[in-house]
């Protein structure tokens, strides 16, 4: 039955209100205190220079709209990856192509699923669609590709995987990855977000391009936000079979891309010293926070990102509630996961030296307390 408020005013469609709105991290520290902010995989080293160069540069032209087909940036990432530039598109950031993509191929009554820990983006991206998210269960916080397996039906249109992960940053060997691709049916679409990719240094790791490439039902996204430090430019990017490519094409925004973003990306993927060096950086701090952490009686997840989870106590005074507003107090912020389905941790960016060693003197005396 419509009640007199419904009639009164335009109403979302059904299953809109049921969605629970995406809470970035928070990025504020007290007044008078050193803001350390970690709470978001930020590159604690900035963006390149000359990506900085070259977005200020565009900025005194911004009355021009930008080049609709970001044709200097897909040169530049088809460069620097040897890939098809014709199979690549970009976008204001990789979520676009995560939402872009759940509404060209999900519709009510589909089902996509996504593993227990994912990213929250994508329960969001399937249920905007009028779609149903069927989550798969971890083990160990890892992605469980027979989980996955066992939750296709014959509704499953897509299946959404990060690898490594967000929050856990744990991953699965490629082997796993194409064990996953095998099992699917060829009319699900598999997208694999490899956002972290560029800090992953391990054998058995593969970003996606191979299967991107032999396959007419795998998407690889990427982003600069992290490796590239260009989180506030908004830069993501997708490589994708011929097919995929066309329909996204149709419906995409004109100009999604910003001039000073196309300008700021394609001169970052050419910095390539600055990539390395900052991939440098996390090898040093990464395995120096988990240790120091483990040190203190906290369980750290292994991660091979820019991040790593630290467990607390379930209850009492050590809890990771009481240790996010103690650190907060003294300008370390940190990420609350407790909507990941991690109540009792807290998810750490690798920062700067200062920042790192911060924490981790701060942990201590707030174990001691």
């Amino acid at each position: 039955m419509t009640t007199a408020q419904e009639q009164s005013r335009p109403q979302p469609r059904a299953g809109i209100l049921d969605i629970e709105a995406y809470v970035p991290g928070k990025s504020a520290a007290p007044a008078g205190v050193k803001l350390h902010k970690l709470s978001a995989n930020e590159n604690p080293l900035g963006a390149s220079p000359k990506a900085i160069e070259a977005a200020r540069e565009v900025a005194g032209r911004l009355e021009f709209y930008p080049d609709g087909s970001s044709t200097r940036l897909r040169e530049a990432i088809a460069e620097a990856h040897g890939l098809n530039m014709a199979n690549i598109m970009c976008f204001n950031g990789s979520d676009e192509a995560l939402a872009l993509l759940s509404r060209i191929y999900l519709a009510p009554g589909d089902e996509a699923i996504y593993p227990q820990y994912g990213f929250l983006a994508y329960r969001i991206a399937i249920m905007a669609a009028g779609a149903t998210p069927v989550v798969a269960p971890e083990k160990d916080e890892r992605v469980d590709v027979d989980a996955i397996l066992a939750s296709v039906t014959d509704r499953t249109r897509m299946a959404f995987l990060a690898n490594p992960a967000n929050p856990t940053g744990t991953y699965i060997p490629f082997e796993e990855v194409r064990r996953l691709h095998a099992g699917l049916p060829k009319n699900v679409m598999l997208l694999l977000d490899a956002a972290y990719a560029e800090y992953v240094r391990r054998n058995d790791y593969e970003a996606g391009v191979e299967l991107v490439a032999g396959a007419e039902n795998v998407v690889m996204t990427r982003t600069f936000s992290k490796a590239y430090g260009l989180g506030g430019a908004r830069i993501g990017w997708m490589y994708a079979p011929t097919h995929i490519i066309d329909a996204a094409e149709r419906v995409r925004d004109a100009f999604n891309v910003t001039a000073t973003a196309i300008a700021a990306g394609t001169a970052a993927v050419r910095d390539r010293a600055h990539v390395e060096h900052s991939v440098a950086h996390n090898e040093t701090w990464l395995p120096w926070l988990t240790t120091e952490l483990t040190a203190l009686g906290l369980r750290v997840t292994p991660s091979v990102t820019n991040f790593i989870l630290v467990h607390f106590p379930e209850n009492g005074r050590h809890s990771a509630s009481a240790a996010d507003e103690y650190l907060t107090a003294r300008g370390y912020i940190l990420r609350r996961v407790a909507g990941y389905g991690f109540p009792n941790a807290l998810r750490m960016t690798v920062g700067t030296e200062e920042a790192n060693r911060g924490v981790v003197a701060a942990l201590t005396e707030f174990l001691k307390s």
